[in-house]
């Protein structure tokens, strides 16, 4: 019986997607965690979002800075030690890049919140489909922010 890893490498599509020499130098093992952390950090950012409006009728733009404020906790979590590895390791380190870090999540807070309230306002799609496509925005600038500026001083390989 073939395990997981061996039907995967057999599988011809994605044989021809891995050998792709432009997936090769953009699907790294760092991108590769952070979409799956991105995933989990925008399921609780969506999650608590509709939560919050849907169960407990909770105005949207309140929500909405509510699930952006438990995403970043959750994003700082996984994206520190599982992602960027980070290497700070006196405290001012370490409260240099959570500093960092946050001032990166302020810029794109601040981002995801108006925009979040230009859509809610002026879109006519449903909330949770403006929230989804400001949310994608957003997860794309954080890596970048979080590589190049909050986890700068750490192995990214």
């Amino acid at each position: 019986m073939e395990n997981l890893k061996e039907k995967i490498e057999k599988n011809h599509f994605i044989k021809k997607v891995t050998s792709n020499k432009l997936v090769k130098k953009f699907l790294t093992k760092e991108v590769i965690l952070y979409i799956a952390f991105g995933v989990l950090t925008t399921l609780v950012n969506i999650g608590s979002f509709s939560l919050m409006t849907d169960v407990f009728h909770i105005d949207e733009n309140l929500a909405n800075n509510i699930a952006i404020v438990l995403a970043v906790l959750v994003a700082y979590a996984t994206n520190k030690d599982l992602v960027f590895h980070s290497k700070a390791s006196t405290f001012g380190e370490k409260v240099i890049e959570f500093c960092r870090f946050i001032l990166g999540r302020l810029v794109t807070m601040f981002i995801e919140s108006f925009g979040g309230s230009l859509l809610f306002k002026y879109a006519p799609i449903p909330f949770i489909v403006s929230k989804c496509i400001i949310t994608i925005v957003v997860i794309i600038l954080n890596f970048f922010i979080s590589k190049f500026f909050a986890f700068r001083n750490t192995d990214n390989s």
